[in-house]
């Protein structure tokens, strides 16, 4: 005698009837509009000039304590030349690794920045380079 429940469903798969109701999802979805796209693209161009300008800045800042003579750091009262070689080449590296805007690319940043508006004029006094550039 054949049992209220069939074989298919004892065993744990699934007839192949679907219950009143349900609707499979949309197969593809709406292509994004104009505006979005030309938002995206403006917003990524953005974006990679920022992180240039910023790799620029932390290069540059790389650049100049090379060329510095160590003597003058420590004459001027700052950390050692090869600190703040340390300092702004992980500075650069990280720039080159993450997103200006991300955590570690805002401290690589700031970074940089503190080497040319605090440390390089320090420096540059210190070593006769009396001009404001």
């Amino acid at each position: 005698m054949p049992s209220a429940i069939s074989r298919s469903s004892a065993s744990g798969r699934r007839s192949g009837r679907r219950s009143a109701g349900w609707s499979a999802p949309p197969a593809v979805t709406a292509p994004p509009a104009p505006y979005a796209r030309g938002v995206d693209f403006l917003s990524s161009t953005v974006l990679g000039l920022v992180q240039l300008a910023c790799l620029a800045v932390a290069a540059w800042s790389l650049i100049d304590c090379a060329i510095r003579p160590t003597a003058a750091f420590v004459a001027a009262g700052k950390l050692t030349k090869p600190a703040w070689l340390g300092i702004t080449a992980v500075a650069l590296f990280a720039l080159w690794l993450f997103r200006p805007l991300s955590l570690f690319g805002i401290a690589a940043i700031v970074a940089a920045i503190v080497y040319l508006v605090d440390v390089r004029p320090a420096v540059r006094e210190v070593q006769g380079g009396g001009g404001r550039w």
